[in-house]
């Protein structure tokens, strides 16, 4: 009933993921609506709560070159969430392939999602890989095979 009055419901009964930040009065102060498999941006949200509490220590704080260069290099790398499809589809597809990687989740490993930004040109798309110095943003299986030497 909510998505319909705000707008945000699909016609097969799912709404898109659609942030409302609303006030203390009640007024919307912020509107972000993404299809449902993209990620908001959640520093942009953040810095809308900041302005709106007048809080802030809300304001999201910008990587450290040091956390940057800490990032796993080398090998395999996926640049993901916990919550994201397509993320579970490639870890999947990767167990399945027998192909060993490892995992940084964005919004738990401090300047992951600065490196993914920057990679993606200012979005948060995921899963991202690094493999060995090549960057392959969203699960693109056909690019993967080829940097990896899979055949079926």
């Amino acid at each position: 009933m909510v998505a319909r009055q705000y707008g945000v419901l699909r016609e097969e009964g799912k709404s898109e993921r659609a942030i409302f930040i609303i006030d203390p009065q009640g007024i919307i102060q912020y509107i972000d609506i993404h299809d449902i498999d993209q990620q908001p941006d959640n520093d942009v949200l953040l810095s809308e709560l900041a302005k709106i509490e007048g809080n802030q220590s809300l304001k999201p704080r910008k990587a450290t070159q040091e956390e940057i260069d800490n990032l796993p290099k080398g090998g395999v790398v996926m640049y993901c969430t916990s919550w994201c499809p397509d993320c579970r589809n490639a870890r999947q597809w990767l167990k399945d392939k027998g192909i060993p990687y490892r995992e940084v989740n964005i919004t738990d490993v401090p300047g992951a999602s600065d490196q993914l930004r920057k990679w993606s040109g200012g979005s948060l798309t995921t899963p991202t890989f690094e493999i060995d110095g090549e960057v392959i943003i969203d699960f693109d299986i056909k690019r993967l095979k080829e940097i990896l030497r899979v055949v079926d």
